[in-house]
C-alpha cells in the first residue's frame, strides 16, 4: 500500500530550503554598478554613460512642445529603455572563491528546495470523487 504524502510539509520544507540556499548564496555575492562613472562600449565606440539620459530629456522636451505627437512619446520610451539597458550593462557580479562544500550546500539547498516546491505546486490534483466537487 502506498503511503500518503503530506504536501504542506513538503511545501514548507521546500520553501525553507530554497530561502536558506538563496540567502546563503546572496550573502556571498557582491554586485557593483558603475552607472555614470565611466564609459559604455557600444559596437566599436566608447560612449560616456551619462549620455544615456539625453534621449529621455529630448523626448520630454518633445512631449512638452507637442503633447499629441507620437514621436515625443516614442523617443521618451526609447530613452527609458536606453537607461535600463545601460544600468544592466554596467552591473558587475563578483563571487569570491568558496570551498566545494559551500558550493554543494548552496546547490543542494536551492535546487532541492525548488524541486520540492515544484513537485507540490505542479502536482496533479487528486480525484477522489467523480466530478472533483465532492459529489458523485
Amino acid at each position: 500500500m502506498k503511503k500518503e504524502r503530506n504536501e504542506l510539509i513538503e511545501f514548507l520544507m521546500g520553501a525553507g530550503m530554497l530561502a536558506a540556499g538563496l540567502y546563503l548564496f546572496c550573502n556571498r555575492v557582491t554586485v557593483v554598478s558603475g552607472l555614470f562613472t565611466g564609459m559604455i562600449r557600444v559596437g566599436g565606440f566608447n560612449i560616456a554613460s551619462g549620455l544615456c539620459i539625453v534621449p529621455l530629456i529630448f523626448g520630454i522636451i518633445l512631449i512638452f512642445y507637442n503633447p499629441s505627437a507620437f514621436i515625443g512619446k516614442l523617443v521618451t520610451i526609447l530613452g527609458v529603455i536606453v537607461i535600463i539597458a545601460t544600468i544592466i550593462a554596467s552591473t558587475r557580479i563578483y563571487m569570491p572563491a568558496i570551498s566545494l562544500y559551500e558550493w554543494l550546500l548552496y546547490l543542494v539547498l536551492i535546487f532541492g528546495g525548488g524541486t520540492l516546491l515544484a513537485r507540490v505546486l505542479f502536482a496533479k490534483p487528486k480525484n477522489k470523487d467523480k466530478d472533483g466537487w465532492g459529489r458523485d
